[in-house]
C-alpha cells in the first residue's frame, strides 16, 4: 500500500494540473471501489474548481469551490495518471479509458486525470470541507510526521504507557499519520532500535533520535519520488527510486551496510508484517 512519501509524490505531480483548474467533465465509470461512491458524484464534481490539493496522512484532499472536498485513497494498487496536452487537447485526442480506469476527470487546460485501480481497494468520497477532519477515515489520525505537532515531547508522552513493540507503535496511525512498514523499518535501523523493543522501555535519548529520523527518511523518500516495489507510479508515470536507498527493508540475508558491521539483515514477522533489521546494529 502506498505510504506517505508515495501519496505526497502523487499529490505534487497532480497539483500543477488540478489546482486552480475546473473539472470540465467527471466520468464515473462504476458505482464503487472499496465502498460505494457518494450519490451524484459526477454532477457534484463537474464544473467545480479545485482550490487546493493537499494531503492528510495517506489521503489526497481536493478542496472544491462548492464547499466540498474530494477525498482520494489510492488503496493497494490505485494510480492517478495524467494524460493529454496542455495546449488545448480535443476530447478525441485523449486515450480511450482502459478496463481499470474507474474515475476520469477532464480538467480545464486540456489535461485528463484518471484514477486507475486494478484491485479496487481504493476509495473516493465527497464531504463538506469544514467537516473533513471529522470524516471516519481521518478523524482517528495522529499528527503529520513532517508537521510541528509531531515532536519529541509528543512522542514521549504517547509511548510512555505503550507496552507494544516500538515497530507496532510507529505503525499506529493514531500516533503518527502516514507511516508504513517500509519507512518504519528504515527509521528503526537509523536509530539503532530493534523492532521488538517495548515502547515504554525506550529511554528519552532514544525517543529523541526517532523524531528527526522519521523526518529525514520521509523527506528523502519524497525527494526520490517514493518507493516502487510493485504498483507505485508518480502521476507522470515515472517510477519512484527510494527503494535503491533501502538499508534493511527487503534485504534479508544480505550484509549490513553499516561500515565495520559484520552482521546480516534478518527478518521477523510482527502482526503479520515483515520487519527487517540488523541484530548487531540494532539493540
Amino acid at each position: 500500500m502506498p505510504e506517505l512519501p508515495e501519496v505526497e509524490t502523487v499529490r505534487r505531480g497532480l497539483a500543477p494540473v488540478m489546482e486552480a483548474k475546473r473539472i470540465l467533465r467527471a466520468d464515473i465509470r462504476r458505482p464503487d471501489l472499496r465502498w460505494p461512491f457518494p450519490p451524484d458524484m459526477a454532477e457534484r464534481l463537474t464544473g467545480k474548481q479545485i482550490l487546493r490539493l493537499r494531503r492528510r496522512s495517506k489521503y489526497i484532499l481536493a478542496d472544491l469551490d462548492s464547499g466540498e472536498t474530494l477525498i482520494i485513497h489510492l488503496g493497494m494498487s490505485g494510480r492517478m495518471q495524467i494524460s493529454g496536452s496542455a495546449t488545448g487537447t480535443f476530447p478525441h485526442d485523449l486515450p480511450t479509458p482502459a478496463k481499470h480506469d474507474h474515475v476520469v476527470l477532464d480538467m480545464e487546460g486540456g489535461k485528463r486525470v484518471t484514477f486507475n485501480d486494478a484491485r479496487r481497494f481504493g476509495a473516493m468520497d465527497l464531504v463538506a470541507t469544514a467537516n473533513v477532519e471529522a470524516h471516519k477515515l481521518i478523524a482517528h489520525l495522529g499528527p503529520e510526521p513532517l508537521g510541528n505537532a509531531f515532536n519529541q515531547e509528543y512522542l514521549a508522552d504517547r509511548l510512555k504507557n505503550k507496552k507494544t513493540p516500538i515497530k507496532s507503535a510507529l505503525l499506529d496511525q493514531g500516533i503518527i499519520a502516514g507511516l508504513g512498514n517500509i519507512y518504519v523499518c528504515e527509521v528503526l535501523f537509523r536509530t539503532q532500535i530493534r523492532p521488538e523493543t517495548r515502547s515504554d522501555f525506550l529511554s528519552k535519548d532514544r525517543i529523541e533520535r526517532l523524531v528527526p529520523a522519521v523526518r529525514e527518511v520521509l523527506s528523502e523518500a519524497i525527494e526520490s519520488g517514493g518507493s516502487t516495489l510493485k504498483d507505485h507510479r508518480q502521476a507522470d508515470g515515472d517510477l519512484g527510486y527510494f527503494q535503491h536507498s533501502f538499508r534493511v527493508y527487503g534485504r534479508e540475508g544480505l550484509p549490513c551496510l553499516t561500515e565495520g558491521c559484520t552482521g546480516t539483515i534478518q527478518r521477523i514477522v510482527q502482526s503479520g508484517r515483515s520487519s527487517f533489521y540488523c541484530a548487531q546494529c540494532q539493540r
